[in-house]
């Protein structure tokens, strides 16, 4: 049984798939930007995620969009802690915190947050894995070719496995070295980072070949471009395609789902798991 404790929360990962909801607090984010600047609305809306069926929110202060230039870290501070100070003892799910700043990190962990969502893989800030390692939570590890600013200009791999795995090897080294335990780490292969159409399907279609690595897999398909360009629609009507991701990436292997529809993603990721995990679905009704 594989078991993830953030926090005061045991999260049993082989038992069911696990919903992250996103909860940005940006104005340029590419599908949810602006929705919830204000405090109210985003405490509104952590609340709503929470009814809906999410099993984690993670909160973002900084837009990662191709393109996307980051606030400092003051601006990105008074986007997220002011929220987390409104809401950490009203929610009864674990909270994650979506950044690359240690000192962010820090602050939001003081505050009771119980995972951290690192996009940068620890290699944005020299002292985040120190901060993981003190408070002793999961962090989620994360491919990305480049930087957000300019990792959509050309990328290529050779073999987009093979090379999102060596990079997965090398940053669970980097972490367990700077005293992260083994169980508190889960991938993410980052689809829409520095990635092709033809990378993030393979990324989805071949995500099993991860579990050799033994942590979690968390993946972020939600409205993504590649589904806009499958479909050719807009990140408004991408939500059926959001959900044959979804549904793709728990059949190969996913054990988290980072997601902007709550509700309905919930569903689909309970009948999935309905299909695929009967014995476990049948002891939870």
């Amino acid at each position: 049984m594989v078991c993830l404790k953030c926090g005061r929360y045991n999260l049993d990962l082989k038992s069911k798939t696990y919903l992250m909801g996103i909860l940005n607090i940006t104005p340029d984010s590419f599908y949810d930007g602006g929705r919830y600047s204000s405090l109210s609305q985003a405490e509104k809306r952590a609340i709503q995620m929470e009814e809906d069926g999410a099993d984690i929110i993670d909160i973002g202060g900084v837009s990662t969009r191709p393109g996307s230039i980051p606030p400092n870290e003051e601006e990105e501070t008074e986007r997220v802690i002011p929220l987390i100070k409104k809401i950490i003892k009203q929610i009864n799910i674990p909270l994650s915190i979506d950044t690359y700043r240690s000192e962010v990190a820090r602050k939001a962990l003081d505050l009771g947050i119980s995972m951290v969502n690192d996009v940068t893989a620890l290699n944005g800030n020299k002292k985040m894995a120190e901060v993981v390692a003190e408070y002793n939570v999961p962090v989620i590890l994360m491919h990305m070719k480049g930087e957000p600013f300019t990792m959509q200009e050309n990328p290529y791999y050779k073999n987009v496995i093979q090379e999102i795995g060596q990079f997965f090897k090398e940053r669970i080294r980097f972490a367990v070295s700077h005293g992260i335990k083994e169980e508190n780490i889960l991938l993410d292969p980052g689809i829409g980072f520095g990635k092709r159409l033809e990378d993030n399907l393979e990324i989805i279609r071949e995500l099993k070949k991860f579990g050799s690595l033994g942590k979690p897999i968390v993946i972020g398909v939600s409205r993504k471009s590649f589904i806009g360009k499958v479909l050719d629609l807009q990140v408004e009507e991408r939500l059926f395609g959001t959900a044959a991701s979804v549904t793709a990436a728990i059949m190969n292997g996913a054990n988290i789902l980072r997601v902007h529809d709550i509700a309905e993603m919930s569903q689909i990721i309970k009948m999935t798991d309905a299909i695929l995990k009967p014995n476990d679905t049948i002891k939870r009704r």
